[in-house]
């Protein structure tokens, strides 16, 4: 198997033990010619994930030489890659046009409007100067600002008034180039939806409450619990709609992580806010176990491989994370509290990210969180109310 593990993911050894578990020799791709490179041979292959045909080529030379029989991509940025060598070489695979389409937000909205999935009223933007004044008025405020091509809230941003908008899309060009996607801002409850698409039908694997509500500026999120505390009538709406997405921008196999807005208290209409072609990330997965206490990674290379997945059924207990936000710009000095964190009844875990002396940025111009924080427990209230002990117990000390 080839996993396409970009040197910014935090997954590549939960993907890697996954392999072992499964008995699969392993060759890993990445961006940059890796420190035993020589020593591996075929087991290490330079993929220059940004451009896509050039990496496919150097898939399709490595299955000349050595067969494969699975590539997987680990985060957003190989997913395009594997799609198109899994086209070329055979393997069950989304359409590569449906997979890049949920890399860009526009391309995405369009493919949700086309079959009239609910999803906010949208514009796109190619030039601010002459065109944000006119999207604004078209989709009301408030609105959201975001930029097509980035991911994990990066550049995401309310606007309440047409300065907050100009100075929002400023912003958000300072990250990136045009072009700019203005949304309707949905009020209501966010949910995460996770599952595993075969052959076009999505098997639900666990739906994610965000109990910290997200109404801007900024779009950081923090805790995901499940399973989700919506009324089940709810859940299996958020579901159908996961669903109904999915075909709309045309993905069939491999995981799919979806984001859904719930109007009123949790019971009123449901809208798209968005659909990628992986799984969830960072080390959000570690939050979800199946069957006999398999992984999901384990499930996902399973799918690839064509093994059985005889139990996709979660397991019982309630279980969360809490992905640990910067506080602000500045250098990360020290975290104090750990131990007395890792205390808290019902935490099961904490990893901090972010080596100390390192220089650290807040959403919306960030790309990184500080750790992950993990629970257990008999009930989804009993996780929420470890996971915010467990944070507070931590000091974190960044210096300007």
């Amino acid at each position: 198997m080839l996993l396409l593990l970009p040197t910014s993911t935090y997954r590549a050894t939960d993907f890697v033990r996954a392999a072992a578990r499964l008995g699969v020799d392993v060759v890993v791709g990445s961006e940059e010619r890796q420190a035993l490179a020589d020593d591996m041979g075929d087991r290490a292959l330079l993929v220059p994930m940004a451009n896509i045909e050039a990496s496919v080529a150097a898939i399709l030379d490595l299955h000349a030489r050595s067969p494969l029989d699975a590539v997987v991509a680990v985060d957003d940025p190989g997913v395009e890659v594997a799609a198109l060598a899994g086209e070329r070489i055979g393997f069950p695979h989304s359409d590569p046009a449906a997979v890049a389409a949920t890399r860009d937000k526009a391309a995405m909205r369009d493919e949700l409007a086309r079959a009239h999935v609910p999803q906010p009223r949208f514009r796109i933007v190619d030039d601010v100067a002459d065109g944000l004044a006119a999207a604004t008025r078209d989709v009301g405020f408030p609105c959201v600002l975001k930029p097509v091509g980035l991911s994990a809230s990066r550049g995401v941003i309310r606007a309440d008034d047409a300065a907050a908008a100009r100075a929002a899309a400023d912003r958000i060009l300072a990250i990136t180039a045009p072009p700019l996607l203005v949304e309707q801002y949905v009020p209501g409850v966010e949910v995460a939806v996770e599952g595993l698409l075969r052959a076009g039908d999505l098997e639900p694997l666990a739906v994610f409450d965000k109990p910290d509500p997200l109404v801007g500026p900024y779009f950081e999120e923090t805790i995901y619990v499940t399973p989700s505390r919506l009324p089940p009538a709810t859940i299996a709406a958020v579901v159908d709609l996961t669903a109904r997405a999915g075909r709309a921008v045309g993905l069939t196999e491999g995981p799919i992580h979806a984001e859904l807005r719930v109007g009123g208290n949790g019971t009123g209409a449901i809208r798209v806010i968005e659909i990628a072609a992986r799984s969830i990330g960072g080390l959000c997965a570690r939050t979800l176990r199946f069957g006999a206490g398999i992984a999901l990674e384990e499930l996902i290379l399973r799918h690839a491989l064509r093994l059985p997945l005889d139990d996709l059924a979660r397991e019982a207990a309630a279980s969360g994370v809490m992905m640990l936000p910067i506080p602000r710009a500045g250098v990360l000095e020290a975290v104090h509290g750990e131990d007395a964190a890792r205390a808290v009844p019902g935490v099961t875990g904490l990893e901090i990210t972010v080596p100390r002396g390192r220089r650290v940025v807040p959403l919306p111009e960030g790309d990184r969180y500080l750790g992950f924080l993990f629970a257990r427990g008999d009930t989804p209230d009993a996780v929420e109310t470890a996971l915010r002990s467990g944070y507070a117990a931590l000091d974190v000390v960044v210096s300007s």
